[in-house]
Order: structure tokens, then C-alpha cells, then sequence
């Protein structure tokens, strides 16, 4: 079950202090939930639809590829490791949702909520004021903490783990914003500009996090829950292994499996049977050395298929108003990682370094 699934889960959670219901759909709490929350469960889905859908773009070409059956966000069910790769589902499923609440403030989709007029008027730089519509952050991210920060009711250190890269995740959103402006003069003379702040493309707030998930910090402390009676020692413990992490850095407390060979228990479906890419000069470093990093290097070789592709072609505009178009089948190239002759189960070569660098 998929972190979408947890949203109503969430909400139950924190506004009733009772267990997680993890068999609710979201059409169960929407005909039970208090009108407050109701008012932002859409935003909530559609958000950490988003942040998913971007996870499994900036991993598509990587050994671990954000599979559905691991996106979990709950320490109290299933996805109670903490890895370099759950530091990057909690950081862009928090900004997700984060991200989706903001823009639909700006919008005007909610009552209580427009844009951030705080610095209407006041003067921003040398030839510019504040105005327009800046993008309400401030209230996206106190919605965003409600929703996903809820899912961690634990004291120990893998929630402090989550909660902290929740709240990466949600810096970045703020890391990537841009100020925009428009000019105002006579004759276009642009003699004084209006500005104001507004979100970037997601896809920036996912390149940021990946860049971030890179660089990663491995956190050295005890990952055992929290016994009766040691509550100050452990937000002790915790508090000191922190102390030299910025906010705005991803952690994680356990090296990465190897996530070249298939593992049921965990859900990794290894690297057997994968797609790669080979063959245009236009690709990418990460795209050419594809096949390489999915299927060499995990002792896998690469076979070719031939692929029928059914496209759009011979189109044409009729008046008036629609464009025609035709549909053509064409045989394509594409390559997979396959066990190598003999049925040997693939092993990973560069086990060692894959363990360095968790890719």
C-alpha cells in the first residue's frame, strides 16, 4: 500500500489520537472527517501524487528506481529503515504536498487563505517594491507539517530521522523560489519594477533534493525506540547527533542495500529485466552510462529486443477546428538487463562501492 493510501490515516490520526487505519480510503474520511481538514485532503493527494511521480523520475535510470511498494512514509508500518533513498521519499513527498497547498492558496481555492501580501508596498531593492501575488509558503508549509508530520508518533531516532528530512523537504521549497517582476514607467522606461516571490517548477525542487539526496550525511546514534522511563536521555541522545546538521540537509541512520539483486522482504525488485538506454550521442552522462550502472555492474548482461511502437504521424489541421492524425507503427530498439547465460542469479561486482555510494 502506497503512501496515498496513508493520507486519511494521517488526518484520523491527528485530529482523533487514535491508531492508524491504513484499510480507510480517502472516500472514508471524506464522509467523516471534520470540514477543516476536508477543505485540504484534495490538495494533500494530489501533492504527494506529485512529490511520487517526481521520485520516480529523478530515480528512473538508478539501480533503486522509488518502486510504489516501498514508498511507505509511516515508521509504524512497514518502512521502518532509514536509508539514504527513504531520506529522499520523505523530502519530496513532504514538499509535494507542501508545493500543491501553496499554489491552490495563490489560486484562490480556499477561503481562509490568498496570497502572501505581507510586504505589499514596502521597498524591496534599488528601483523595485513589493506587490503582486507572492506565493503564500507560509501557509502550505504549516498545512503540509499538519498532514505529514503526523505520521510519525514515535520518540526514537528513525521519526527524528523523518521528521527532519520532512522538513528538508519543505525548505526546499523555499530554497528554490524566485523572484519575479514587472515593469511600470512611461513608455515601458521600467523606471521602478513591481515584484513578488512565486514557486519554481517542481521538477527544480526535485533536482534540488537530489542533489541533496547525493550528498546525504550518515547519522551515527542508537536506533533503538525509546524504553519507559529514559525519555530525557533519548531527546538528549538525539538532540546531540544533530547538533552539527543543518536543516536543510537529508540524513539517514542505515547504509543501503544491494539493491542490483531482487529482495522480496523489502520490496527491491532488483535490476533484472530493467530498461536502459544506449546508443544517441544526445543523452545525458546519467542516460549513457545506463546500462552500465543497471545490468554490467550487476553482473547482468544486456540483450537487445525489437519493439513495435504505435505513434501519431501524418497529421493534419481541418478547418474548423482539429487536428487529424494518422497511426503508424514502427519496430524500435530497446535493451535490458538479462542473467547471463547459465541462470546464475547476478551478483553484484562492485559491491563495495555500490555500498560506498548507495548507486
Amino acid at each position: 500500500m502506497g503512501p496515498l493510501n496513508l493520507l486519511p490515516a494521517v488526518v484520523l490520526s491527528m485530529c482523533c489520537h487514535v491508531q492508524f487505519a491504513l484499510a480507510w480510503t480517502v472516500s472514508n474520511f471524506l464522509m467523516t472527517g471534520p470540514k477543516a481538514f476536508l477543505t485540504y485532503a484534495s490538495s494533500v493527494q494530489v501533492g504527494a501524487q506529485a512529490g511520487i511521480h517526481e521520485c520516480k523520475h529523478q530515480f528512473a535510470l538508478e539501480r533503486w528506481n522509488c518502486p510504489e511498494n516501498t514508498l511507505q512514509l509511516s515508521t509504524h508500518n512497514g518502512l521502518r529503515i532509514a536509508t539514504r533513498e527513504t531520506s529522499f521519499v520523505h523530502a519530496i513527498s513532504a514538499a509535494g504536498v507542501m508545493y500543491t497547498l501553496t499554489k491552490n492558496c495563490s489560486m484562490g481555492d480556499f477561503d481562509n487563505c490568498g496570497c502572501d501580501d505581507s510586504r505589499i508596498r514596502q521597498t524591496g531593492g534599488r528601483g523595485w517594491i513589493w506587490g503582486g501575488c507572492s506565493d503564500n509558503v507560509a501557509f502550505g508549509e504549516k498545512i503540509s507539517k499538519q498532514f505529514v508530520d503526523a505520521l510519525e508518533g514515535g520518540h526514537d531516532s528513525r521519526a527524528a530521522v523523518n521528521l527532519h528530512n520532512n522538513e528538508a523537504g519543505r525548505l526546499a521549497i523555499k530554497a528554490t523560489m524566485r523572484r519575479a517582476c514587472k515593469c511600470h514607467g512611461v513608455s515601458g522606461s521600467c523606471s521602478i519594477q513591481t515584484c513578488w516571490m512565486q514557486l519554481a517548477d517542481f521538477r527544480e525542487v526535485g533536482n534540488y533534493l537530489k542533489v541533496k539526496h547525493e550528498q546525504a550525511k550518515k547519522l551515527e546514534m542508537d536506533k533503538k525506540p525509546t524504553k519507559a522511563g529514559n525519555n530525557a536521555d533519548n531527546r538528549g541522545a538525539i538532540a546531540h547527533a544533530f547538533r552539527s546538521i543543518a536543516r536543510t540537509e537529508l540524513i539517514y541512520l542505515e547504509d543501503s542495500p544491494d539493491y542490483c539483486v531482487k529482495n522480496r522482504s523489502r520490496g527491491f525488485p532488483g535490476t533484472e529485466g530493467r530498461e536502459c538506454l544506449k546508443g544517441n550521442k544526445n543523452m545525458s552522462q546519467l542516460e549513457r552510462k545506463s546500462c552500465r550502472r543497471l545490468c554490467y555492474e550487476c553482473g547482468l548482461r544486456v540483450v537487445e529486443k525489437r519493439i513495435e511502437v504505435v505513434s501519431s504521424c501524418n497529421c493534419k489541421f481541418h478547418w474548423c477546428c482539429t487536428v487529424r492524425c494518422d497511426k503508424c507503427a514502427r519496430i524500435v530498439p530497446k535493451y535490458f538487463c538479462a542473467r547471463k547465460e547459465g541462470g546464475r542469479k547476478p551478483q553484484n561486482k562492485t559491491k563495495r562501492r555500490h555500498r560506498a555510494r548507495d548507486h
